[in-house]
């Protein structure tokens, strides 16, 4: 309770000291016009987090617990690792969309080795990310430069974290328990 907590608590700290910085420094008018931008962000970014968060929702009564294991488990060797790329390289939308997913594939039998690759693959090599900013914006050949160059690292990662005795279970995160399926007991 006290790491969500402490989040919530720095990020209040940071805002309420950078509110008075812009008071001290620029004056009340700076003040209200921060807000402003503050309230018109919230309102473009509110659906999209609502919608994250009621596609993991989704996703965890539809996924149940260890369906992906053999597809992404620790089991899964290479192959885990390659499928949970082309799905990281698949998944549309923001961190919003993502990390939420993330949490889903862990409760349903994904290793942090998949994990890590899914989160790589998403943000270096998102099929969205590269036709909507790469390509129009630093053309093709450079788009499949880079796309090339970063098209190994997630698999590269993935071994790796599953190489480091660091250990991280879904059950640190909040809410991960799907319901019980209608015919079965709680």
């Amino acid at each position: 309770m006290f790491r969500r907590n402490a989040t919530f608590l720095v990020i209040s700290a940071l805002t309420l000291a950078s509110g008075i910085a812009v008071l001290l420094l620029r004056g009340q008018s700076a003040v209200w016009h921060a807000l402003g931008a503050t309230w018109d962000l919230m309102l473009t970014v509110l659906p999209s987090i609502l919608g994250g968060l009621l596609l993991s929702a989704a996703l965890r009564q539809l996924v149940p617990p260890g369906a992906l294991a053999r597809w992404m488990g620790a089991e899964s060797g290479l192959r885990g690792l390659l499928v949970a790329t082309a799905a990281g390289m698949a998944m549309p939308g923001g961190p919003v969309a993502a990390f939420p997913v993330v949490l889903v594939l862990a409760q349903a039998g994904a290793d942090r080795g998949a994990l890590i690759a899914f989160v790589l693959a998403w943000s270096l090599n998102g099929f969205q990310r590269i036709v909507v900013w790469e390509l129009p914006i630093l053309g093709p050949d450079f788009a499949l430069l880079r796309f090339l160059c970063g098209l190994p690292l997630p698999v590269l990662a993935g071994l790796f974290a599953r190489w480091l005795p660091i250990r991280w279970t879904p059950a640190d995160a909040p809410g991960l328990q799907a319901a019980p399926l209608k015919d079965q007991a709680p």
